[in-house]
């Protein structure tokens, strides 16, 4: 399999997955043009589109796509119903594509109904986790998107997580102010940084390297969580997570 990310807009990610026969799928193409350049440039048929959540910047070249290949399926949540999904699929459904096969996995926080697909060694995750970071509650609570982390910390270290946002190099200067002792968000901050300055992109990240530098997976860290003010242990698992995301929103 190839993995590919094709930038769109100013940070975001349209990821495809492509097998040796050329066949690919799509996640999240928020804008045409640059799926079809793709398309072009490497002779592939597309069999399948992930949606993960309903924002436009996700959803916005679905139409566009579909008029091409009218016969494409598109998966997505309920919530996509309306911006092209023709195959609602809910938690636990197992998606063939590709020979892979796709599990549902429920991950709602950014938005109420959004999920994300993982075959192994892929997890595409849309606006749930970012390297270094998590989405904003544009929809959800706290409670809701601390639930959804911990689905996704159950996957394993080699998981290739595939967000849809070039938020690595912000998310880590949050972290890094947060935990400043912390020697590995250091080293991967300055990593980043010089990363980000030829325009190179951060991502895929394996989840096995954020359960180190991303702050949002490690709620139940003391460190962190006296950084964060917290004397004795927090009352409800997900207080923490509530606390980092709105200074987060603040910083």
């Amino acid at each position: 399999m190839n993995l590919n990310s094709i930038p769109a807009f100013q940070d975001n990610y349209i990821w495809t997955l492509s097998d040796s026969q050329g066949e690919c799928l799509i996640v999240d193409p928020g804008e045409a043009a640059p799926v079809l350049a793709a398309i072009e440039q490497h002779q592939w048929t597309p069999v399948a589109i992930l949606l993960t959540h309903h924002h436009h910047d996700h959803v916005g070249g679905v139409k566009e796509l579909l008029m091409k290949w009218p016969d494409l399926v598109v998966y997505g949540p309920q919530e996509t119903q309306d911006k092209g999904a023709t195959q609602i699929v809910y938690e636990g459904d197992i998606l063939p594509v590709l020979g892979c096969e796709f599990r549902v996995i429920f991950t709602p926080g950014h938005t109420l109904g959004h999920i994300s697909y993982y075959s192994a060694p892929y997890l595409f995750c849309g606006d749930t986790m970012f390297s270094g970071g998590c989405g904003r509650l544009f929809e959800g609570t706290p409670e809701q998107m601390y639930e959804s982390f911990q689905k996704l910390a159950e996957l394993p270290d080699e998981t290739l997580v595939c967000c849809a946002h070039e938020y690595t190099l912000s998310n880590l200067k949050f972290a890094n102010a947060t935990l400043p002792e912390d020697r590995e968000i250091t080293r991967y901050y300055q990593e980043i940084k010089e990363l980000r300055a030829k325009n190179s992109s951060s991502l895929p990240t394996k989840l096995g390297h954020e359960r180190h530098i991303n702050l949002f997976l490690r709620t139940q860290d003391a460190d962190l969580q006296g950084a964060l003010g917290f004397n004795t242990p927090p009352q409800h698992a997900w207080d923490v997570f509530a606390l980092l995301r709105q200074k987060k929103d603040d910083f």
